[in-house]
């Protein structure tokens, strides 16, 4: 019983601490600036509009979802490619030429995002990427590989094996077990994993900062940033901007939230 109840205290806790920040975000979102600093955590005393229709009047929001949208699904779309058919290849190989690639991409977990900004900087110059949705979409999916690689090559672990071979023995090439086989058994974690690459994509600050520098090409978190100022910094529309950037990803996943779990726990009931 004691057990029962601390387990129930856990979850009340982790439950505040994030519906406080979403109520925190919304009602600031219909706040003015000085009823914002005198009562951060009420609810708005007058219950104003002005924040979001000076967002899309004075902003290009429109064209900032649009630049997020196409880089996210862009991404995405690279990533779920590429990673699936490395994961399928680290299995079918298996072996030690398959523990050599798999540990190869997850060494790549390792290094922190921060120590390779630097040499992606200078390459991204190089090769004329910077600036660019284009370029921005292949250093994403390149930074993000290792984490999809090392999902989704756990994922394909617990396929059947003897569906694959009894297909290779019918003589079903490597391509057509991968398409035809593996990837639609794997659909709930593809899911899973698009669900979580879609969250960190949206979100992405780091790799948008370095490399786009023309205001027509921001993201909405990097388009945020235009709020904060030197000396003042308007909070109620930064915030107003944080709750139109969070609302499609919380859509989202209320959506897709049985593919995520089905994902996660696809394969816990082999054996």
């Amino acid at each position: 019983m004691v057990l029962k109840w601390f387990n129930r205290l856990i979850l009340l806790v982790y439950a505040l601490l994030i519906i406080v920040p979403l109520y925190f975000v919304f009602v600031s979102s219909f706040k003015t600036s000085s009823n914002f600093f005198t009562s951060p955590f009420s609810w708005p005393d007058p219950f104003t509009w002005d924040n979001i229709i000076g967002m899309f009047r004075n902003q290009p929001m429109w064209q900032y979802f649009g630049n997020s949208l196409v880089v996210t699904l862009g991404t995405v779309a690279i990533e779920l490619l590429l990673s699936s058919m490395i994961a399928y290849a680290i299995v079918r190989w298996g072996g030690s030429v398959g523990k050599i690639v798999f540990a190869l991409f997850v060494a790549g977990l390792i290094v922190p995002s921060q120590v390779s900004m630097l040499p992606i900087y200078s390459l991204t110059r190089i090769l004329g990427w910077s600036d660019s949705l284009t370029g921005l979409i292949i250093v994403s999916a390149a930074m993000l590989m290792p984490v999809s690689v090392f999902m989704l090559t756990g994922f394909m672990r617990m396929l059947n094996a003897e569906i694959l071979e009894a297909g290779s023995m019918d003589g079903a090439s490597e391509w057509r077990l991968y398409t035809k086989i593996a990837l639609p058994l794997a659909a709930p974690s593809l899911a899973a994993t698009a669900t979580f690459l879609l969250v960190m994509v949206w979100n992405d600050l780091l790799i948008p900062m370095l490399m786009l520098t023309s205001k027509s090409k921001l993201t909405l978190p990097l388009a945020l940033m235009q709020f904060r100022g030197e000396y003042v910094t308007n909070y109620p529309m930064m915030l107003t901007g944080v709750m139109i950037t969070a609302i499609p990803m919380i859509v989202l996943f209320l959506l897709l939230q049985r593919y995520f779990v089905a994902g996660l726990t696809a394969g816990s009931l082999k054996g």
